[in-house]
């Protein structure tokens, strides 16, 4: 019996779930410039940031892109200034991302 590479008949239809998807609404667009992009907000910026150190896809952040564009000069602006680490191997050191760290 060879494997022909097609894929066993399971009995499901694809498309049958009922769901809305929502529409994708930019969190800096939707407050109308209630959220800004600043380097200098270190919390903020860590939100767009994986667990991995990585700027985080359009996708996943649901911003816009003129938005993406800026959040990700931010963050590289931040990086550049050591504010925000490059690596994950900083992250797990320091216990998470624009933590601040107690002086006790």
């Amino acid at each position: 019996m060879a494997n022909t590479g097609r894929v066993a008949n399971t009995g499901r239809v694809r498309g049958t779930r009922n769901f809305v998807t929502r529409p994708a609404i930019c969190p800096f667009c939707k407050g109308k410039g209630s959220m800004k992009i600043d380097y200098k907000d270190v919390s903020m910026l860590s939100r767009y940031i994986s667990g991995q150190g990585k700027i985080v896809s359009r996708r996943r952040s649901r911003t816009c892109a003129k938005h993406q564009r800026s959040l990700a000069r931010a963050i590289k602006r931040a990086r550049y200034l050591a504010m925000l680490p490059y690596a994950p191997r900083h992250i797990w050191k320091t216990g998470g991302v624009g933590l601040s760290r107690s002086t006790v």
